[in-house]
């Protein structure tokens, strides 16, 4: 895995943490809920020979600041173009997985001209469906469970089982791996805030909320691609096939046995399909953008 260490701009007021990597055409990575630009550190050094590659912490995840204020589609959206415009780059491929799919897709509806190529990565806004996981965080009383689930004693706890377990022979799996770390970053309330935010902002009760199923016709003018594991719990896989239903020119690749995170499961993969869909020939401009979407 590259190892380098992040950059910090000021946005609004609160800092952002980036990666920035190699020269080229641009390419944003994304993250999801509970995410963080660990999820996509391992895919610099596949890319950043040719590509220019930046890879933030959302604000509210990871290293980034945890403000109170407004954790929307459009609001994260807005906070990708100013940091593009802080990094001097005009237009991007965008790289989104689960939330950050939902991101791509809003930062397309309302900045077109800066977008050459989409890619969905288990993303949310193509159906309903979402785990009862991500729902219960939309129930009253979500924030004082999730202080008393998160604390110290309780996540100690559960590690000493796990380190248990691997004795044993057992070995978690990309989806166990990457929930487990965004859940342990819960600790503090302004993370917890920030969490309960973003999720209520996509997630209902019945499930996710904004949808992009109507406009998905409006995307074609771009390329589009989307990434998805065949045993995604998360968010279920044929959402991806019901996409490549309403707009069947978009480019479907199906991660088999994979679940919500293809990119960690089968990263090698992962990389060669962005990259031969990235040199895939310039972008289309003409026609309108996709509506919002995203979970």
């Amino acid at each position: 895995m590259v190892r380098m260490d992040p950059c910090t701009t000021v946005l609004h007021g609160h800092e952002l943490s980036y990666l920035d990597s190699g020269e080229g055409p641009a390419v944003l990575f994304i993250h999801g809920i509970l995410g963080s630009q660990r999820q996509w550190a391992h895919l610099v050094d596949k890319m950043d020979d040719d590509h220019r590659v930046v890879v933030p912490d959302l604000f509210g995840h990871g290293d980034s600041a945890k403000p109170t204020g407004d954790y929307s589609l459009s609001a994260h959206a807005a906070t990708m173009r100013d940091l593009l415009d802080h990094l001097g780059i005009e237009r991007v491929t965008l790289v989104g997985h689960s939330l950050g799919g939902g991101i791509a897709m809003q930062f397309y509806y309302l900045f077109p001209e800066r977008v050459d190529r989409l890619v969905l990565v288990s993303s949310g806004g193509l159906g309903r469906e979402v785990s009862p996981l991500l729902r219960s965080a939309t129930l009253p009383g979500a924030e004082q469970v999730l202080s008393l689930v998160a604390s110290g004693p309780v996540l100690s706890r559960v590690e000493a089982l796990g380190r248990g377990l691997t004795k044993v022979g057992w070995r978690p799996g990309a989806d166990i791996s990457a929930i487990w770390r965004g859940f342990t970053s819960l600790g503090d309330h302004e993370s917890r805030r920030a969490f309960l935010s973003t999720t209520r902002a996509v997630i209902d009760i019945g499930g996710q909320s904004i949808s992009a199923h109507d406009h998905l016709e409006s995307v074609l003018p771009i390329p589009v691609l989307i990434v998805w594991g065949s045993k995604d719990r998360m968010i279920p896989a044929w959402h991806a096939l019901k996409a490549q239903h309403s707009v069947p020119e978009c480019q479907v690749e199906l991660f088999e046995g994979a679940g919500h995170f293809p990119h960690l499961e089968d990263p090698d993969r992962f990389a060669t399909v962005v990259r031969d869909f990235i040199s895939h020939g310039p972008r289309v401009d003409e026609g309108p953008p996709p509506a919002a979407a995203g979970a």
